[in-house]
């Protein structure tokens, strides 16, 4: 494995040629590398002088230059870009953190229990200089109010030590360009649903004298920024990813989707495309429930949510390689492929890849986007490769090895939402507002949705198996 260690820096030049040799000089696990990611601010007493010479001697070393002073939050952006480690930890360059507690932070995420790790100073440790009590103050303010609003216990959310899996840093869209940098990443990764610990570390800070850049404006922007981040759910860089987070908080509709299929499901279920686990959660329990997945940070958020279950799997596969499914064994009684074969390039080869799975008379459970019609910017922003007639999932089934034993249109007045979005429109997103309203309004559409005289916005359909083909 491969440790990247962040360093930005804006003028340290009294500091940053011992913060680099002491990061060097860390004792790492057996078989863990290192590289040193170095931003320099453009800062203007030297610093980059110093720095630029560093990768000429030590090969794991690259350093960069902003072209302006652009803040913190921008120099560790950059770092992000250029970083190629398994695990990332954030460094100051002023010597207040001590690299030699670098194994400390690491080993929750070493050992399989976390995918962040926070340094707290307030936690009990070896060593802790006594500095400003408004400071201080100041601190756990900043780290209660981001609790409220994140519902996370962390006793020190502005601390530099952090520690990412690099896979999840490398998700994130970040958007704060100075020190608002701290509380923007923690409102993501709590919403993120991530396995956040913390350890206790030491700690040396600096005097405003001594070089600490950090003021009461910093605090203010601070509380700006958890604020922002509560409200926006900005924690995806795809924008796919970001539609399908946005439906996950339509509960009322999500249940209502689920009525129609729960009743259906057998003992033993495979869902086909989990995603982030939205249908899942309406759908258990069962006996035996796995999900297929081959998105790693959609296995990641699976594997948070169900840590704790026994009869779930996670399970990262790829549906369309036939000679991958062919390593999964047991039989199913049913499988789910909820708005997934549309993204398939081959709908044939996977729903025969299901036959495989499914015991005898097993069922398959399909929910697929209805109307070739409506085919729009939200379908190409979801990767959709089409859409489909009630006689396309009919005739899909016949061929692979299905009876179909039920079929019907659902959610009729999301048939006009999404011509009036996409067709109309042209977005490429629902807006939070839009969702909220029509969230609010299911338990009436429920109602005079089979009234309605056209056809609705998805197909749900059931098949069983008839015999190994």
């Amino acid at each position: 494995m491969k440790l990247s260690v962040i360093i930005p820096v804006y003028n340290e030049r009294y500091t940053i040629l011992e913060c680099v040799e002491k990061v060097l000089e860390v004792n790492l696990p057996k078989n863990m590398t290192c590289e040193v990611i170095i931003v320099d601010d453009h800062s203007k007493d030297g610093s980059w002088e110093m720095i630029q010479n560093l990768p000429k001697k030590h090969k794991n070393i690259k350093a960069f230059r902003q072209e302006k002073n652009q803040g913190k939050g921008m120099a560790i952006r950059r770092a992000i870009d250029e970083m190629t480690g398994d695990i990332a930890i954030i460094q100051d360059a002023d010597l207040e953190y001590n690299p030699e507690e670098y194994k400390k932070l690491i080993k929750p995420i070493l050992d399989g229990v976390a995918d962040v790790v926070y340094g707290s100073r307030f936690g009990y440790s070896s060593a802790r200089r006594v500095l400003y009590f408004k400071h201080s103050l100041g601190n756990k303010f900043l780290t209660f109010l981001s609790n409220c609003f994140t519902d996370l216990n962390l006793t020190d959310m502005e601390t530099c030590y952090k520690a990412f899996k690099t896979s999840i840093l490398k998700s994130l869209p970040l958007r704060s360009k100075r020190f608002g940098f701290e509380p923007e990443i923690t409102a993501k990764i709590a919403k993120r649903n991530l396995r956040v610990y913390e350890v206790p570390i030491s700690y040396f800070g600096r005097t405003y004298n001594e070089g600490k850049k950090i003021t009461w404006k910093d605090g203010l922007a601070a509380i700006w920024t958890i604020l922002r981040f509560w409200i926006i759910d900005d924690i995806y860089k795809e924008e796919d990813k970001k539609i399908l987070f946005a439906m996950s908080k339509t509960h009322r509709f999500n249940k209502w989707l689920a009525s129609y299929i729960k009743p259906r499901l057998g003992n033993n279920v495979m869902e086909i495309g989990a995603g982030i686990g939205t249908m899942t959660l309406e759908l258990l329990p069962t006996d035996h429930y796995t999900c297929l997945e081959i998105d790693p940070i959609y296995i990641q958020r699976l594997e948070n949510i169900f840590l704790n279950r026994p009869n779930v799997d996670i399970v990262q596969m790829d549906v369309e390689n036939e000679k991958e499914m062919d390593h999964i064994r047991g039989e199913y009684d049913t499988v789910l492929c909820i708005n997934i074969v549309e993204h398939l390039k081959n709908d044939y080869q996977t729903l025969k890849n299901v036959h495989k799975l499914l015991a005898p008379k097993g069922k398959i459970v399909l929910v697929v986007p209805n109307s070739p019609f409506l085919f729009n910017s939200l379908d190409r922003t979801l990767g959709h490769q089409r859409r489909y007639k009630k006689k396309d999932v009919e005739n899909l089934l016949e061929r692979t090895g299905y009876n179909m034993t039920y079929i019907k249109t659902f959610n009729k007045i999301g048939f006009w939402g999404w011509f009036f979005n996409g067709n109309l429109l042209r977005r490429t997103y629902f807006s939070r507002i839009q969702l909220k309203c029509f969230d609010n309004a299911v338990w009436f559409l429920r109602l005079i949705d089979p009234f309605l005289p056209w056809s609705g916005q998805s197909i749900i359909a059931v098949g069983e198996k008839i015999a190994d083909s």
